[in-house]
């Protein structure tokens, strides 16, 4: 759907994009994560043509965006829907003309806006605020009317840029089950810009973290979380960092919630091997729809490593020395 290959961007002589290189798939919810300046709204919006690149390969659908000419970006926008953290939907308009400001440009007949504004208003959950104004609805309704617009033209891709940032987390949590609910429901390919990290937990496939334009890591969520390279270590901060024991061996194994219990693996490591291990650190996370358990160990002996890791290769469980 989205193929980048050693993509760049520089505003003078600050280079904001260095060299990047990312796929993002048909119907994936792709979360693009960094701290403020790495370079995530910059990337979000090369994707729709709205800021140039200046070298390298962006491609949608097979398509090499800074090949096109005005009336190609204008198609190739057509096809990108785009929300914003401040709403941007427009004060003098009713939530109706809002919504269906994108299809009146493009010259849809009425009936067909007046369908469509019905379908969308109904999907995000708005069906009673058709007439309402900008200045009588609260920040997630007015989230949900920009969500209702850009989704309106029937997009393949919806792009967000920091989209609950500005929201409370209950009101940015049920904004973020109806993108899930859309992408489900509409198999539209999401990519989303965020900084909280709970934000990609909940709703995303895969993630790629950027720091000063550089890609880092990308990969599906449970895996560079579990994996925990630096550039994740540097966003969640050291309060969300694992205290380690400094003697012996140190293993983390990753499964998945509905297979395995906490304690079921532990019990089947310690009736296995027979070995005495300690306990460090262990959790549930939940990524998306799915329970993903983690758990660190520590054994004072390299066989008692073997031991352990034999049985964990048995019981096919994700797992790595630390």
């Amino acid at each position: 759907m989205i193929k980048m290959e050693e993509v760049t961007k520089s505003f003078g002589t600050l280079k904001v994009l260095n060299g990047i290189s990312m796929e993002i798939g048909k119907g994936d919810i792709y979360g693009l994560v960094g701290t403020s300046g790495a370079g995530k709204s910059t990337l979000l919006r090369c994707i729709n043509g709205l800021q140039e690149y200046n070298s390298g390969s962006l491609k949608v659908e097979g398509v090499e965006v800074h090949e096109l000419d005005k009336e190609g970006l204008r198609e190739l926008r057509r096809g990108i829907g785009m929300i914003f953290q401040d709403f941007s939907i427009l004060e003098r308009m009713t939530v109706y003309e809002n919504v269906g400001m994108p299809m009146r440009c493009w010259g849809y007949d009425q009936a067909h806006i007046d369908q469509r504004v019905k379908e969308v208003l109904e999907m995000v959950g708005l069906t009673d605020k058709t007439e309402a104004r900008p200045r009588e609805l609260s920040g997630g309704q007015k989230q949900r009317v920009a969500i209702a617009r850009a989704i309106a033209m029937e997009p393949k891709i919806l792009l967000c840029d920091e989209a609950t940032s500005a929201l409370d987390p209950h009101t940015a949590k049920t904004i973020l089950e109806i993108l899930k609910s859309i992408n489900e429901r509409l198999g539209i390919t999401v990519v989303v810009v965020a900084h909280q990290m709970e934000v990609v937990k909940q709703v995303c496939d895969k993630i790629a973290i950027l720091e000063h334009g550089v890609l880092k890591a990308d990969g599906a969520v449970a895996d560079i979380f579990f994996e925990d390279p630096q550039s994740l270590q540097n966003l969640l901060g050291e309060d969300c960092l694992e205290t380690l024991p400094d003697t012996g061996f140190n293993i983390k194994m990753s499964f998945q919630e509905k297979d395995k219990t906490s304690e079921a693996l532990l019990a089947t490591l310690a009736i296995e091997t027979g070995i005495r291990f300690s306990y460090v650190w262990g959790g549930i996370n939940r990524f998306k729809d799915d329970k993903v358990g983690m758990v660190t160990l520590n054994v004072k002996h390299e066989h008692e490593l073997r031991a352990l890791r034999r049985v964990l290769e048995s019981n096919e469980i994700k797992h790595k020395v630390i």
